[in-house]
């Protein structure tokens, strides 16, 4: 029998053969070799409306003064993210010294998910005085579940915890 479990970027898979005896034994094969072999410039961090992207600002300028293809990435990033039409989509991109890129998308801002939960184009000007929205737990813990691979958080309720602090310094209410 064989397991395979992908681990990020699909630089490393582990096949797992299960014996006779009922023993595992474990073989590690990496893929992407030519990619684990280059050093990283640096990464630049972007934020771009999904399946939008183009070579006007901010994506030209940021990837131009690294000397990457604009136009390589924004098909790229556009064919990737064409189901996220309109969402405002993060995306990492490192860079080679050979010049080629590679980019990670991650989910959306938390502040972006509580506007489109509670119905609202901003957030209040003063948190104190005025509350622009409000938003329930269920929604809370949906955006929690959604955003919980980029957040610092062990379990639910402490990214629930996370999502609630922003909703408040938005001026969003939290409703039961």
């Amino acid at each position: 029998m064989l397991y395979k479990l992908k681990k990020s970027n699909n630089l490393l898979k582990l096949f797992a053969y299960k014996s006779a005896s009922k023993q595992f034994y474990l073989k590690f094969k990496i893929i992407n070799f030519k990619y684990m072999a280059k050093k990283i410039i640096t990464q630049i961090k972007l934020q771009i409306q999904g399946g939008a992207a183009n070579p006007a600002p901010p994506v030209g300028p940021a990837l131009g003064q690294h000397g990457l293809n604009i136009q390589d990435f924004c098909s790229q990033f556009n064919a990737k993210t064409a189901d996220k039409k309109g969402e405002v989509v993060p995306v990492v991109i490192d860079v080679y010294e050979d010049r080629t890129f590679s980019f990670i998308t991650k989910v959306a801002p938390a502040s972006e998910l509580i506007k489109k939960a509670a119905g609202i184009e901003k957030g209040a000007k003063n948190i104190l005085k005025d509350k622009v929205g409000k938003i329930t737990k269920i929604q809370l813990k949906e955006i929690a579940e959604k955003k919980m691979e980029d957040l610092n958080a062990n379990d639910i309720e402490a990214a629930m915890k996370i999502i609630a602090g922003t909703a408040e310094q938005m001026g969003v209410e939290i409703t039961d």
